[in-house]
């Protein structure tokens, strides 16, 4: 298991009742971790919609995840 600090925002943050929380996960890759949490929070947001930073740096959904990785998953927002 990874330990992992996600951050929420927008839309995911209203689903998931949260703006962050820690997690033990058995995904290997982001795009799993998405389809945990997906699974857990009913996340309605599919993949092609969002962006995803690991420790402030945008990153591809094929990344490996490490113990402490902070993850943020980034919706589309508008802006006015």
């Amino acid at each position: 298991m990874t330990r992992v600090t996600l951050q929420y925002y927008a839309q995911l943050r209203e689903q998931a009742g949260a703006s962050s929380e820690q997690v033990s996960t058995s995904a290997s890759t982001l795009r799993d971790l998405y389809a945990e949490l997906q699974a857990r929070h009913g996340f309605s947001l599919p993949i092609a919609a969002l962006k995803v930073a690991v420790n402030t740096q945008f990153s591809d959904w094929n990344r490996l995840l490490a113990e402490g990785d902070t993850v943020v998953f980034i919706p589309p927002v508008a802006g006015g």
